[in-house]
């Protein structure tokens, strides 16, 4: 095997990225000061040639939660439940950011969790566009890596066997869409390595290889628990999020009518109560089919 795992993530992690997008990565590290220890760009966008009018994503990795906030309660409601989610805007372009610290980044990618938020995410591929130094970037690589082995463990004996591994990655994703609320159509966990086949056969061996070798636990839990579980998850952090995300009730909105094609309207009672209005949509967009 001439190619390890750890030199396949540095190798994509490092690829360019529109100087804009790193302008705006820096200007959230910035936003959080010292504490700030790496930025990672993630998701559709990233297969996006024109950012103009799209929303960007983000991982802000920092240090500790306590040092990256002014206002205490958000160090704890990161800690609780991770991670907190933040508008951002800058040079005309807009974006989302997600903050995990360096502890809880490692830990999300990797078996100790049944929930797939971080590493279903990582998995697929991501750039490190801003680090505070080279200890930072090896952590990021290092805690990236872990999220492809951990998906396919999760998925092998849940995925009926195929001579093609592209079906291995198919199955494990469609697998992960269904232990979270997402918006998006079931097509999607498949167009997400039918983007990039080659990708994903590059990065096969030495992630089964990584399995093989790995001497800690592998991920633990069946998939019914993890749905559960894991939508349970997705409720708490919607709920969270319409607290810490200025307009985040409009975004959820937004992001589901996006993807799922419906036609949601946000009433002036649900943008002055937040909370009760993300916990309120949760039944009706489940029964609709909207989010799965």
């Amino acid at each position: 095997m001439t190619d390890t795992l750890e030199t396949l993530v540095a190798e994509e992690l490092a690829v360019a990225v529109d100087p804009a997008v790193t302008s705006l990565a820096t200007a959230i590290a910035e936003a959080h000061g010292k504490a700030s220890r790496a930025v990672l760009f993630y998701g559709s966008c990233l297969r996006e040639k024109q950012l103009d009018g799209l929303m960007l994503d983000f991982y802000l990795i920092v240090s500790d939660y306590r040092q990256a906030y002014d206002r205490r309660w958000l160090g704890f409601a990161n800690r609780l439940i991770p991670p907190n989610v933040f508008p951002f805007e800058a040079e005309g372009m807009t974006a989302k950011y997600a903050v995990l610290s360096e502890a809880d980044f490692h830990r999300l990618n990797g078996p100790e969790t049944r929930n797939v938020s971080v590493w279903a995410r990582f998995a697929q591929p991501s750039r490190l566009v801003w680090a505070a130094d080279q200890a930072a970037r090896d952590k990021a690589i290092a805690a990236v890596a872990r999220a492809a082995p951990t998906l396919l463990a999760s998925a092998i004996l849940a995925v009926p066997d195929s001579d093609d591994p592209l079906d291995l990655w198919r199955g494990a994703f469609r697998l992960t869409y269904s232990a979270e609320l997402r918006a998006e159509r079931k097509a999607r966990s498949g167009s997400v390595v039918d983007s990039d086949p080659e990708r994903y056969r590059r990065f096969t061996n030495p992630a089964l290889h990584a399995i093989a070798t790995a001497t800690g636990r592998q991920p633990g839990g069946g998939w019914a628990r993890r749905r559960i579980e894991g939508k349970m998850l997705s409720v708490m952090r919607l709920a969270k999020a319409s607290a810490t995300f200025a307009g985040g009730v409009d975004y959820i909105a937004w992001k589901i009518n996006r993807h799922a094609g419906t036609a949601i309207v946000i009433k002036p009672w649900q943008r002055r109560w937040p909370l009760l209005a993300a916990i309120s949509l949760v039944p009706k967009l489940l029964r609709s089919g909207a989010v799965r």
